[in-house]
């Protein structure tokens, strides 16, 4: 008997659209949720979610229990509550990113911090963590409760141990990715697993393994893009400045490799624009890095993460909901912004 050939691979709009109902729900609870008798919580917070965005993480986690649970069906309430959690975990360290790394726009628009002050958003980042673990621990499920502590303890590890890269142009392709491990990638597989856990009762936890695999994969290829962007992309298209993780001081995959393939001189100079945060050495940073063939070495590290996590898939049924997600796999190494 000759295999089934595979669901057509959607592209996002297609995505957004078999998601839609169901983010639509999760948009409701989330805003619902978010209410406090506090006023300045509600203008921070409704402002930050209000932003938009692709909201990719909740809907990982709504595509995953759909892919494993035969389709629509299995995505029910207790779906569309851990997606606003890991909405909220999200939104939380956004807030709490910005004020470290003193970002004044994401997404097109002023942070909340550049409007508020970054009391205010460290403070409301905590309220939406406090919040998150509200709405988890009515689901009253162990399991959910471990993964996601699991989880957010991973992303404060990450915030710390890029805090110690911050100006070091030391910082290697190796401790680069741990970064992004537990920044990144750790919640979009807590989102995939989770997603998968909730789809119905005695789900294999092999099929759970897949999800987390291919949310971990996805994760890296990810962030891998989105640092590909900021030395490729511009501020209109990009929603943040062109050059910004260089005025930060972080060592992205791009300006690692060029540090690492350049000769001596070129290299004490990208050094020192990490060290100083040096955007007036933008044009000699990205001389170096396309004379190094970094954005394209960087470009292929991520096709291989994104081939890595359509690989997790295959361990998985073939539906609409896991053709999506093959579907965001292409598109997180194929967008402008």
């Amino acid at each position: 008997m000759s295999a089934q050939p595979q669901a057509a691979v959607p592209d996002l709009a297609a995505i957004q659209s078999l998601a839609r109902a169901d983010m639509d729900a999760v948009d409701a609870l989330i805003r619902q949720r978010l209410a406090s008798d506090v006023v300045l919580i509600n203008q921070v917070a409704e402002y930050i979610v209000g932003a938009g965005g692709k909201r990719l993480r909740p809907m990982l986690l709504l595509l995953a229990a759909g892919a494993t649970g035969g389709g629509r069906r299995a995505i029910g309430r207790h779906a569309h509550q851990l997606a606003a959690v890991v909405e909220f975990i999200h939104t939380a360290t956004l807030l709490h990113d910005d004020v470290v790394d003193e970002s004044d726009l994401r997404r097109g628009r002023k942070t909340a911090n550049a409007v508020w002050g970054n009391a205010a958003s460290v403070l409301v980042g905590d309220f939406l963590y406090s919040r998150s673990f509200q709405l988890m621990v009515e689901l009253d499920r162990m399991e959910v409760m471990r993964i996601l502590a699991d989880t957010t303890n991973r992303i404060a590890e990450g915030e710390v141990l890029q805090l110690l890269h911050v100006r070091n142009p030391d910082t290697d392709e190796a401790a680069y990715l741990r970064v992004i491990e537990r920044k990144t990638a750790v919640l979009f597989a807590a989102a995939t697993r989770l997603g998968a856990l909730v789809s119905g009762d005695g789900v294999d936890p092999a099929v759970c393994d897949a999800l987390h695999d291919y949310g971990l994969n996805l994760g890296y290829a990810f962030q891998i893009a989105d640092d590909v962007l900021d030395y490729a992309s511009d501020a209109e298209t990009l929603g943040k400045n062109l050059g910004d993780d260089l005025a930060e001081g972080k060592a992205t995959l791009p300006l690692i490799h060029a540090m690492a393939h350049s000769d001596a001189a070129t290299r004490a100079r990208l050094r020192t624009a990490v060290e100083e945060g040096d955007t007036e050495a933008l044009p000699e940073v990205l001389a170096a890095i396309h004379a190094c063939g970094s954005l394209d070495y960087s470009r292929g590290r991520a096709d291989a993460y994104a081939a890595a996590a359509e690989a997790a898939l295959e361990r998985i049924g073939d539906n609409d909901y896991s053709a999506a997600l093959r579907g965001l796999a292409r598109y997180a190494v194929s967008r402008d912004h």
